[in-house]
């Protein structure tokens, strides 16, 4: 099936889209500030608190499997070149980019360990601890520093990008099941059942695995992107969308019941999936009003920037600024808001420094992506 221009489009917006909402998610700072779809806030209901559950563990949330998807379908429609050729071009643009940005999470710890006010900033985060003596880089054994940077790196949203090159390497097998009958079906149920237990070791995990393979299945099924099936009723998902996600919320921060978790677990996937189908076939105006505007197209090329230097920085500024600000009433939305958008800026300014002073650095780091 032809990728239409318009198509192309909402890749490269929802892409962009989905970085950006991402640094909101991880600027997210209420008392558990540890994310799952079962999490609880663990404090009373405010207007801050319910904001941030809302938006942060509720509407954003479609935005990571929005990225496998589209990584699937893309990656579906390379089939006339030969899997060595585009194995070899993966790891250059995905394993020596995961590898350099987790070395410069690696980096800015330590460097923060250096000086008294970053290094109780560090400690106050718990980012580094790796048992309960030790909460510093500096306190690592090598090979405990070697596993951080391989496996377990501090810059967390690397872990995308980890799976992502596992899931592009086993494509041909990805390809076999989801192409022949029975496979397929088998495949799938194994794959929805990770999806729905959130299932997940170091290489591979339920949410990537689905919706990956549901890309590429929609590729290969020629399934319709450009117009919703009859079924696919826009009002309908919409309505559940928002309604779905403010109820979850609601839950979230009344009294626990045996198996409240179970239920919120069961709303945050239900709200996933309304979301991905609301913001793919129910925002096209908004999709080709952005994307007719030169100043967006030049922002959603650095998108991969914004990816990469968000964290661990908003991790250990979202406490430093909590710290200075606790005196001031809604300090954390305050922080929740802006802290994002400056880290955004920064990230946007650094990419087109780089880009323009230095194309190749910029194209390696990126693993060539926003070049133009």
């Amino acid at each position: 099936m032809i990728l239409t221009e318009f198509n192309s489009l909402k890749f490269r917006f929802w892409a962009f889209v989905s970085m950006f909402l991402l640094v909101f998610v991880h600027a997210y700072n209420l008392n558990i500030s540890y994310l799952q779809p079962w999490t609880r806030p663990g404090e009373p209901m405010t207007f801050t608190g319910f904001t941030e559950y809302w938006l942060a563990n509720g509407l954003f949330r479609f935005r990571i499997p929005m990225l496998f998807i589209i990584s699937g379908y893309l990656f579906a429609r390379s089939d006339d070149r030969p899997y060595k050729q585009r194995s070899g071009k993966r790891v250059r643009t995905l394993l020596y980019p995961y590898l350099f940005w987790s070395a410069f999470g690696l980096a800015l710890s330590f460097l923060l360990e250096c000086f008294p006010y970053s290094r109780n900033i560090v400690a106050e985060t718990h980012m580094m601890q790796i048992d309960e003596s030790r909460v510093f880089l500096h306190q690592y054994q090598w090979y405990e520093v070697l596993a951080r940077w391989v496996f377990f790196p501090v810059s967390y949203q690397l872990w995308f990008i980890r799976v992502l090159l596992v899931y592009n390497l086993a494509y041909p097998l990805i390809r076999w099941c989801i192409t022949h009958r029975l496979a397929k079906w088998i495949f799938f149920s194994v794959a929805v059942f990770m999806w729905l237990s959130t299932f997940g070791i170091i290489l591979i995990e339920g949410e990537g695995l689905l919706f990956f393979s549901l890309g590429i299945w929609m590729q290969k099924s020629h399934f319709n992107i450009e117009v919703p099936n009859k079924w696919m009723n826009l009002k309908v998902w919409g309505i559940l969308f928002l309604g779905l996600s403010l109820f979850k919320t609601w839950l979230a921060f009344q009294p626990g019941f045996p198996g409240v978790e179970h239920v919120l677990l069961f709303l945050h996937k239900l709200v996933v999936l309304s979301g991905l189908i609301f913001a793919w076939y129910g925002c096209d105006r908004l999709v080709k009003w952005c994307m007719e505007r030169k100043w967006f197209v030049w922002l959603s090329a650095f998108s991969f920037m914004i990816y990469v230097l968000h964290a661990p920085l908003v991790v250990y500024a979202n406490q430093a600024l909590n710290n200075a600000l606790g005196y001031w009433p809604y300090h954390r939305l305050f922080t929740f808001i802006i802290l994002p958008l400056m880290l955004i800026g920064i990230s946007v300014l650094f990419g087109a420094f780089l880009r323009k002073l230095f194309p190749a650095v910029y194209s390696f780091l990126t693993g060539g992506r926003g070049l133009k």
